[in-house]
């Protein structure tokens, strides 16, 4: 009795330990499927909605926040302001999205005004984290 309680726990281990060591590859579809799912529920002002896109073989993430600002010098000077403060929130919240940094996936991040211009562009790896962080 004991020997057979014993194997059944040895394969459960087995099991957990097979399902829990994910590659950065799957942790990086794992992460843009999750994002997209809960996208409708994000927050943040002048955003209108987030996508994820991932590239596997790139070993990159690129995330695009619409906007409904239009596109002008104004609008500029505050997404300069905003963004990296959207994605210093967003990077402290997800501690996937930390972990994916860690193991070498960059994200580009596109802040878009309302005709899907690039208002502001940020790449986010292991050399810029920290500085976006302060």
């Amino acid at each position: 009795m004991r020997k057979k309680i014993s194997r059944i726990a040895f394969a459960l281990i087995m099991i957990l330990l097979m399902v829990s060591c994910k590659n950065t590859k799957q942790k990086l579809q794992e992460f843009v499927t999750t994002y997209n799912a809960s996208a409708a529920n994000f927050k943040a002002d002048n955003v209108t909605l987030t996508t994820a896109r991932g590239y596997i073989n790139d070993n990159k993430i690129e995330l695009r926040f619409e906007t409904g600002l239009e596109l002008n010098e104004a609008n500029k000077v505050k997404a300069n302001t905003d963004f990296p403060a959207l994605l210093k929130d967003l990077i402290n919240k997800d501690q996937n999205l930390k972990e994916l940094i860690d193991e070498g996936v960059e994200f580009h991040a596109y802040y878009l005004a309302n005709d899907n211009t690039v208002l502001l562009k940020e790449i986010v790896n292991k050399q810029t984290v920290s500085d976006l962080l302060k």
